[in-house]
């Protein structure tokens, strides 16, 4: 066998090389071609004896995954099952990874049914968590990517999650028994896994999944671990069935209770208060967490700000981003608003605080937020909440040289075009108020600053500023009463103008300009 399929090294290495280093995709012609020439046994073969040729094992490796992403490469898979075995517990890193990626490829190119016997007559899954526990980085994230493709089957999912718990691949028992790296991938995995569906998540959540990352929460004798864990959490509150399994657990509180500890670490504090704000900016949080753990939050962050002036501004800043973050969603606002005292007062008196820039940046967009910018509707919330934002904004008028809202908000457009970008947001929002409407069309500056087109210089400030151009046309003409009233005609004519222009086009009529004349030439 190995003598029919022998070949010299040296051709092998060469043509391997152009096939992994082809520029574009390889098509089922071009990989039966080279397969023809040189037989995926004799490639095995060559792998695995490497036959003393420098760079050999590299090019190989980088040729096969070429091969097995072709549809014709994918289906010779099946055949070879031992060589991927064998890969999988190799001593060579990138062995191993080009294995678990070619069980990836298998999953992603072969019947279903198929895959799933396959992978459990080789018994692939041990091993992929063996490479996922003490691999290196790629092979880690290669075997990650197996197991996710695996879950997304049917028969899959009772592989990764057994019935029993006490089986050794259970993947609380493998967290419980192997290193603080290994820990930390297997934690990685099942916050990998809950992102793919709300059913994926059901199983995690029945096999008591989350409860590890609750133990590594409460344990702070390692702070990188907790950090870690932290990391993890945060990716899985942007999943948006987050909250539906997130309330069934400790989670909540526990983040309250690092926020509220003064003698944790501030990055700790900082990162629970982040985790905690995107879990409650989601629409549907309201449905699955009840309010008193909403409240207990607002109010953990909120007695942090008797403390923020004296430790790092970026927990500050993350104070404030965690509660615009809260503030995105209506019932969030509300509820912000609505608290006695309100935590929104300490948004609103950063924002308009121009001794500190990044501060200021932060609560800009975290009051953009509350005004209801990202919010694709209900800007305006109910009443007991709109007065109190109101009155919080005309006492810090009141506090300062500006003395009127329309003055605070001119002396942010005013600033750098980072404050301005905040600044747009959040005169989108808040023009949707009567108000604030009122405010804005009576200052003539603010429409001639939102309205120059020559003002920003960055996509993303050219697009802020046409919106909010947009916001403030939409309010006025809204309005019967002040549509109709002749001394604003000139300002909804300038706004519709800008408008028209849309957001890139800064002249109404561009006319090439020689830059030298004639005379100058001589």
């Amino acid at each position: 066998m190995e003598e029919e399929y022998s070949v010299d090294p040296a051709l092998l290495l060469e043509a391997a090389s152009d096939f992994a280093h082809y520029p574009g995709a390889h098509s089922d012609a071009s990989a039966q071609e080279f397969l023809t020439r040189f037989p995926l046994p004799a490639i095995i073969s060559a792998l695995q004896t490497k036959a003393d040729h420098p760079g050999l094992e590299n090019v190989l490796v980088d040729c096969m995954e070429r091969i097995f992403k072709t549809n014709y490469g994918a289906s010779l898979i099946p055949h070879y099952m031992p060589f991927v075995v064998v890969g999988l517990g190799a001593d060579s890193q990138k062995v191993r990874c080009l294995a678990c990626k070619t069980v990836s490829f298998l999953l992603e190119n072969t019947d279903k049914r198929i895959a799933a016997q396959l992978v459990l007559k080789y018994d692939v899954y041990p091993l992929l968590l063996s490479c996922l526990i003490d691999g290196d980085e790629q092979v880690a994230t290669a075997s990650m990517d197996a197991i996710k493709n695996l879950v997304g089957y049917p028969e899959g999912m009772g592989i990764v999650f057994p019935a029993s718990n006490d089986e050794a691949t259970h993947l609380g028992n493998l967290a419980m028994r192997c290193s603080s790296l290994g820990r930390v991938r297997v934690l990685a995995l099942i916050v990998r896994l809950f992102s793919i569906s709300s059913s994926v998540a059901s199983e995690i959540s029945k096999s008591n999944l989350i409860k590890i990352l609750e133990a590594d929460v409460r344990n702070t004798n390692d702070t990188l671990v907790t950090l870690s864990v932290l990391e993890l959490l945060y990716e899985l509150a942007e999943v948006q069935h987050s909250a539906e399994f997130v309330s069934k657990t400790s989670l909540l509180h526990l983040l309250s209770s690092m926020i509220s500890n003064a003698s944790a670490e501030s990055i700790l504090r900082s990162r629970a208060m982040m985790i905690a704000g995107r879990l409650l900016s989601k629409e549907n949080a309201f449905s699955f967490i009840d309010e008193s753990s909403f409240r207990t939050v607002l109010s953990a962050i909120d007695r942090r700000f008797e403390f923020l002036e004296s430790v790092e501004a970026d927990e500050c800043e993350c104070a404030l981003e965690a509660l615009g973050q809260i503030g995105s969603s209506f019932q969030g606002a509300t509820l912000l608003l609505s608290t006695s005292p309100s935590p929104a007062r300490h948004v609103v008196s950063a924002a308009f605080d121009q001794q500190q820039h990044s501060k200021q940046l932060a609560a800009l967009h975290a009051l953009g937020n509350i005004a209801g910018e990202s919010r694709t509707e209900n800007m305006v919330l109910n009443s007991n909440a709109e007065e109190n934002l109101k009155r919080m904004i005309y006492e810090e008028a009141s506090n300062t040289s500006k003395l009127t809202p329309s003055g605070l908000l001119l002396s942010v457009l005013q600033q750098d075009s980072e404050i301005r970008l905040a600044g747009y947001r959040l005169i989108t929002g808040f023009v949707a108020r009567p108000w604030c409407l009122m405010e804005i069309i009576s200052r003539q500056e603010i429409i001639d600053k939102v309205t120059d087109a020559f003002t920003e210089t960055k996509k993303i400030g050219m697009e802020a500023r046409h919106k909010c151009c947009e916001a403030i046309y939409k309010a006025l003409t809204s309005s019967t009463k002040l549509i109709s009233d002749p001394a604003f005609a000139g300002i909804a004519a300038k706004l519709q103008e800008a408008i028209k222009r849309g957001p890139f086009l800064a002249r109404k009529h561009a006319e090439a300009q020689p830059v030298v004349v004639t005379a100058d030439r001589f």
